[in-house]
């Protein structure tokens, strides 16, 4: 490869990120629960993907985010959304890393691989539940250090974003989380990630005690978290990174159920389909266009006679 071939390469998605997160700018991930949605939020213009596990878990299994979906299953989940946004970070959740430091050790290579930016995973006791939820165990603050040394040396490239969350604040209150904070940084996290404060005052003590590493901050909508502005996460200078995981969900159901609710009182959607978007216009966002490139490029005699005239009405669309 030529040094013009390597200047064009594109970067890998951790290495973006970490540029990201060493940038002025404070970086906003909404969440996707599927290939599409994360489309969308790439659509949208945002410099990152989160994916997030709640989301997985309801749209691949139609369950709560209580442990249920395995390393493998995460991984694939994982795989589709960084391939369908390409170069896009994406910021992958892992649970608690799906057992002990030798299970993280595959846990992190199997991730990498899936071509994702950053892991996430929790000092919780498996089965997780969502950090927002009652009934969290945690894991002693050894095992959970043991676990990020192990997912530090476990990664191939140094940046790989290694993100620890703890979930010791619902258990064990503040200043137990703090301090596992602490010891997460110390043993090699890149990010620190408190979960579900409760009060403005314990979003800025958390803000206060770590001013020399990146914080992830969880809107999670509807949580115990109370909202906050863009602005005062900016003010307290310490969050970087600021992740809003279950909001296309939330708001997919919503207008799922009124379609449906349209359908059945009416016997077709005849009456809603201002508010759908046009199936053109959602054929050219999924990439049917590039696709119909592609059929051009290597048509042939074998195709069929349709998929011949359809290459060739492309290509007059495109001479006018």
């Amino acid at each position: 490869m030529t040094k013009d071939m390597l200047d064009k390469a594109p970067l890998p998605p951790g290495t973006k990120l970490r540029q990201l997160l060493n940038g002025p700018e404070l970086i906003l991930a909404p969440g996707a629960f599927d290939a599409l949605s994360a489309r969308l939020v790439e659509e949208a213009g945002f410099p990152a993907v989160y994916m997030s596990g709640f989301g997985a878990s309801a749209s691949v299994l139609g369950q709560p985010d209580v442990g249920l979906l395995t390393m493998t299953e995460m991984v694939d989940h994982a795989r589709r959304m960084a391939d369908a946004v390409g170069g896009t970070p994406v910021i992958a959740d892992a649970d608690t890393g799906y057992g002990n430091p030798i299970n993280v050790i595959r846990t992190v290579q199997e991730y990498e691989r899936s071509g994702v930016a950053a892991i996430q995973f929790e000092d919780q006791v498996a089965p997780k539940k969502c950090g927002h939820m009652l009934g969290k165990e945690v894991v002693s603050i050894q095992d959970m250090v043991a676990k990020i040394k192990a997912a530090v040396d476990a990664r191939r490239s140094s940046d790989f974003v290694i993100i620890a969350r703890t979930d010791a604040r619902a258990v064990e209150g503040l200043d137990s989380a703090l301090e596992r904070g602490q010891q997460y940084r110390d043993a090699g996290a890149d990010v620190i990630f408190i979960e579900a404060p409760e009060t403005i005052d314990e979003i800025r003590t958390i803000a206060k005690t770590f001013t020399d590493t990146p914080l992830l901050f969880n809107w999670a909508e509807g949580g115990k978290t109370p909202p906050v502005t863009h602005q005062e996460l900016l003010d307290l200078g310490s969050y970087k990174l600021v992740i809003f995981p279950i909001g296309t969900l939330l708001v997919a159901t919503q207008a799922m159920r009124g379609l449906l609710k349209a359908i059945k009182e009416a016997g077709s959607p005849i009456e809603v389909m201002d508010k759908l978007v046009p199936f053109q216009e959602f054929l050219d966002f999924i990439g049917l266009p590039g696709v119909r490139s592609l059929e051009a490029k290597y048509a042939t005699n074998s195709l069929s006679p349709r998929v011949v005239a359809a290459v060739e009405e492309q290509k007059r669309q495109k001479q006018k």
